[in-house]
């Protein structure tokens, strides 16, 4: 299963993903960092993700090359994450058929009715129990 993280600024969320994946499911998953910059591929590389690319390029040839994206809901949200994530990002992101798990923030101006306001480690947790969930189901 190739399971690509996409994160920006920083790369906090996803480095934190992708430590939380590695730990609940080993090896097995096979995880490429999509940094909108090189530092947050780097936070990322960092934390165990077995390949990393940055940029709108990477990001819109891996989307399509993946089972599964993970990360923060702005990365379908053309410009997000204080404008590093482009339109053309969030249109490979949202035009890929693979499964996207994302993390609710309301930091993009996006609020998720029916979501609980919790810290970002229970989401972090929820996602990856849905990955869990979808990789037991195959």
């Amino acid at each position: 299963m190739r399971i690509a993280v996409v994160d920006g600024q920083g790369g906090g969320i996803g480095r934190a993903l992708i430590e939380k994946i590695r730990i609940e499911i080993g090896n097995e998953a096979d995880i490429i960092a999509l940094g909108t910059n090189a530092l947050a591929t780097a936070s990322m590389l960092k934390s165990g993700a077995n390949e990393g690319a940055t940029g709108e390029n990477a990001i819109a040839y891996n989307a399509s090359r993946v089972d599964i994206i993970m990360g923060a809901i702005g990365i379908i949200a053309a410009n997000s994450m204080l404008g590093e994530l482009t339109p053309a990002m969030a249109k490979a992101v949202c035009d890929s058929s693979a499964r996207k798990i994302l993390i609710p923030l309301n930091k993009c101006s996006i609020q998720v009715a029916g979501v609980k306001n919790e810290p970002l480690p229970v989401h972090i947790d929820s996602s990856v129990t849905i990955l869990k969930g979808l990789i037991n189901s195959k």
